[in-house]
């Protein structure tokens, strides 16, 4: 198993000391809905200190094992370098909004109305509220050119930036799977290859796929995906740059907690090594709660054949039969010939088989 691999490898390194520095946030990418007079935002803050030690000498570590070269072992350096932070416990992250003339101060309330603390694996995850009235007065300000709102940590010691899209109750958008639909990961191929493709290599994109969606003018994209958070960054910078272009939207991974004092740790690691359908159900309670949003909004679902994609939308589709528009499926184990069965009432669009121990790629 790729993550438990990395995280076995890291474990060895947990009770290690760096010089410390300020503790940085990462704001992932989110969204809003309409609830009455307010918006509902859905939030996900990690905060976290950097470990540049303990990240360069197992960046040698590595290197010296599997022999890389030079760009590789950077490669890896910046794909690791979530995996080996040290996340901060017991934080309040208060935040404001860039340009807002009356310089407030907001924090994610917990049901008691006190401001969240970040967990033992340094995560703050709740609903942010705010009224349309209050939101309207902080855009005319920001003018942004893309429809994101900008906002960045005012709390003591902290130093992050987020975005933020408030999404119409009617519209179109895309659920999009990652690996093997808009990054080609070949995780059919097996867990070497997966780790090469992930740790080792530069990301290649579905060129086919990033040009369907461009047809989708006026969408916005949900990419759901069964890698762990600690990828969001390397992810979402190569799916959001101009080699790549694929549209910007928000992120929904899989919980792969590091911090060894906590259950949730070891729950995560018995679920990754005992639950094959760990991914299946984070799937579809992940884009459930997208769709129980937006029950006004249609939805193309996009994803690839090598897991359980089809599965996926499917279910999706009986649960939300009248909101599904369309399924695309990359299928990149040729289900088109030998199981149609499984891909019948999807659209799809052919790509090159991935066999098992083989990689189109060069090593």
């Amino acid at each position: 198993m790729l993550v438990i691999s990395v995280l076995m490898m890291l474990s060895l390194s947990f009770f290690s000391f760096d010089f410390r520095d300020d503790e940085h946030v990462i704001f992932y990418n989110a969204y809003g809905y309409s609830e009455g007079d307010e918006w509902v935002i859905p939030m996900r803050i990690y905060v976290y200190e950097y470990r540049p030690g303990t990240l360069n000498t197992t960046t040698r570590i590595v290197s010296r094992m599997r022999d890389l070269t030079d760009e590789q072992a950077q490669l890896f350096h910046e794909r690791a370098r979530d995996f080996i932070v040290d996340s901060e416990s017991r934080e309040t992250v208060l935040f404001s909004f860039d340009d807002d003339p009356e310089e407030e101060i907001f924090g994610i309330p917990d049901d008691d109305g006190n401001y969240m603390r970040s967990s033992l694996n340094g995560i703050i995850e709740g609903d942010f509220r705010i009224s349309k009235e209050r939101i309207e007065q902080i855009a005319a300000q920001q003018k942004s050119d893309d429809g994101w709102l900008t906002i960045r940590t005012v709390s003591d010691g902290h130093s992050g930036i987020g975005k933020i899209k408030l999404l119409a109750e009617e519209g179109l958008s895309v659920i999009s799977d990652v690996d093997d639909t808009i990054k080609i990961t070949e995780i059919p191929a097996g867990a070497q290859i997966v780790v090469r493709n992930t740790f080792f290599k530069e990301f290649t994109p579905a060129t086919e796929i990033a040009e369907l969606y461009e047809t989708y003018g006026g969408a916005f994209f949900h990419y759901v995906s069964g890698s762990p958070w600690q990828l969001y960054r390397p992810l979402a910078e190569f799916a959001f740059s101009e080699e790549a272009g694929f549209p910007k939207g928000t992120f929904h991974m899989k919980s792969v907690t590091k911090n060894f004092l906590s259950l949730s740790t070891w729950r995560d690691l018995r679920e990754l090594a005992l639950n094959e359908d760990y991914t299946y159900d984070q799937k579809i309670e992940q884009i459930s709660e997208i769709f129980e949003h937006f029950p006004k909004r249609r939805f193309i679902l996009s994803g690839d054949s090598g897991e359980r994609d089809p599965e996926v939308f499917n279910r999706i589709r009986e649960l939300y039969p009248e909101q599904v528009e369309k399924i695309y499926i990359r299928d990149v184990v040729n289900d088109r010939e030998l199981r149609p069965e499984r891909l019948e009432g999807m659209t799809v669009i052919p790509a090159p088989t991935v066999e098992y121990g083989v990689s189109q790629f060069e090593w």
